[in-house]
């Protein structure tokens, strides 16, 4: 990684449907240098993919929470139990095990605050050694960089 990697990785991080002509003059290499970097991220696996960003209201999922969820045994057998429900799980979009004093933390998505709430009695609230859950409703995201 050097600093043209880096400046790559930032314009397609911006626009990942940029084509190569624009990505080069951005950045300013030839079509060909910027072609072989691109090819060489993503064959590296710097670059694992590119996405759509949806309008999560166009597609009826305007509501956003953060959850954190403790389990109430802490081993192996647990965590794997959990994943697999979260895996499976329509509205939960980011499942992160995490550091301190939950285990994990959810994105989850649904179309409104009912909906959420079925997910949180009928799905999350049915996983076994599910101890504690807390709910970080989201009411606006002025920065928002994820793809």
């Amino acid at each position: 990684m050097d600093l043209i990697d880096e400046k790559i990785l930032r314009e397609l991080g911006r626009d990942g449907r940029l084509s190569n002509l624009d990505l080069a003059e951005r950045i300013g290499l030839s079509p060909s240098a910027t072609s072989r970097r691109v090819s060489e991220l993503e064959r590296s696996g710097v670059i694992r993919g590119y996405r759509a960003v949806i309008d999560r209201d166009q597609v009826g999922q305007g509501f956003l929470a953060y959850i954190t969820v403790g389990l109430s045994e802490h081993n192996k057998a647990s965590q794997k139990g959990f994943e697999a429900a979260m895996e499976t799980a329509f509205e939960v979009k980011e499942c992160h095990n995490i550091a301190g004093a939950f285990e994990y933390l959810l994105r989850v998505e649904a179309a409104d605050l009912n909906a959420y709430k079925r997910f949180h009695t009928e799905v999350l609230g049915t996983v076994p050694n599910v101890a504690s859950i807390t709910s970080y409703i989201v009411m606006e995201s002025p920065k928002d960089l994820r793809g």
